[in-house]
């Protein structure tokens, strides 16, 4: 498990527990228990902040079921776990280099175009011969 992710507002420093998150199309916050990973466009927030959690008038707030205590690994978890482990140490060698290394590509060519050409922002500069 990863370490404890914190309260997303400002200034606050206790433990996250709950994940908010926004159905703009919707006009929606959606507010449930603390996700797996944090997400670029989601908030942690604290059992204190997850509270007191308002939003613009016109807006819904779906509040999801939070747990009463924190989830642990079942036995489907566990299973899981294990036939990957399995599945893991049956491939042959060969096979498992393959899969883990990545694919070579060929190095850049610069575009043909005039020394000091800019294209937008960026410059295309060739090496000294």
């Amino acid at each position: 498990m990863g370490a404890i992710r914190e309260c997303s507002r400002s200034a606050c420093r206790q433990s996250a527990v709950a994940t908010l998150t926004y159905v703009y199309a919707d006009s929606t916050a959606v507010l449930g228990p603390l996700a797996t990973y944090a997400e670029p466009h989601c908030y942690d927030l604290c059992e204190q902040h997850a509270g007191s959690l308002t939003v613009p008038r016109g807006w819904e707030v779906l509040r999801l079921a939070m747990p009463t205590s924190p989830q642990q690994p079942g036995p489907d978890d566990l299973l899981a776990l294990a036939n990957a482990v399995r599945e893991a140490a049956s491939l042959p060698p060969k096979l498992q280099t393959t899969q883990n290394q990545r694919a070579s590509h060929s190095a850049l060519e610069a575009p043909a175009a005039a020394e000091g050409t800019r294209r937008g922002h960026l410059r295309v500069l060739r090496e000294p011969s």
